[in-house]
């Protein structure tokens, strides 16, 4: 299942299913076909170095953006609202730098607005810039946080992640069902506990 935006389709103009994928890209890939026991050059695996190729430049889109970029345009007319701003549940999928192997999950983001807010679907888009990319999840979780508290100014921000990692599910230690969760408070809500309670209770882990 892609987490692509309606904008982010194509990678410098170019639909992913098109991207020219590079000779040395497809090599590297028919080697580890060799070294994993397949013949590369069977009918089956012809065409799956190019195939691997556009799916991992999709797969780390991440490396072409600056998330920040997405919480350049704010507004400062909130009619007033001084209170928690929170979303919650966004699916993101990664891959980790150690084994490149998937790392799916969600993430919750809060931030109290310091009189600037950015519209909702921004905070999604700034996860999704870091999370497309070969990462460790403590980085991920930290990087977020912190692109949002440098660039919207706010009294607090919150963010929560939790993932499964297929380095351990599927390889290593082999435990299926286990999850992994990160947390970064920045502000108010690492400074005063009732805050961080609220904000917390909020994203239903109080």
């Amino acid at each position: 299942m892609s987490i692509l935006g309606d904008d982010d389709e194509a990678l410098h103009g170019t639909p992913p299913s098109k991207l020219p994928v590079p000779e040395d890209v497809q090599d590297a890939i028919r080697t580890l076909i060799r070294w994993s026991g397949d013949d590369p050059d069977r009918e089956g695996l012809l065409d799956t170095p190019a195939r691997v190729g556009r799916a991992w430049k999709e797969y780390c889109q991440g490396y072409q953006e600056d998330p920040s970029l997405h919480l350049s345009r704010t507004f400062e007319e909130v009619g007033g609202y001084d209170e928690i701003v929170l979303l919650k549940d966004i699916p993101f999928q990664s891959h980790c730098e150690h084994h490149m192997a998937p790392i799916i999950g969600h993430a919750h983001i809060a931030y109290l607005p310091n009189h600037r807010v950015v519209g909702i679907s921004k905070l999604a888009r700034v996860l999704h810039g870091f999370a497309r990319r070969l990462q460790i999840q403590e980085r991920l979780t930290a990087e977020v946080a912190d692109c949002i508290w440098t660039h919207l100014e706010p009294i607090g921000v919150a963010v929560v992640i939790h993932a499964t990692h297929a380095c351990m599910t599927a390889r290593g230690v082999r435990t299926p069902g286990v999850g992994m969760t990160t947390s970064r408070m920045m502000g108010v809500f690492r400074e005063d506990d009732r805050s961080r309670k609220e904000v917390l209770s909020l994203m239903g882990l109080g």
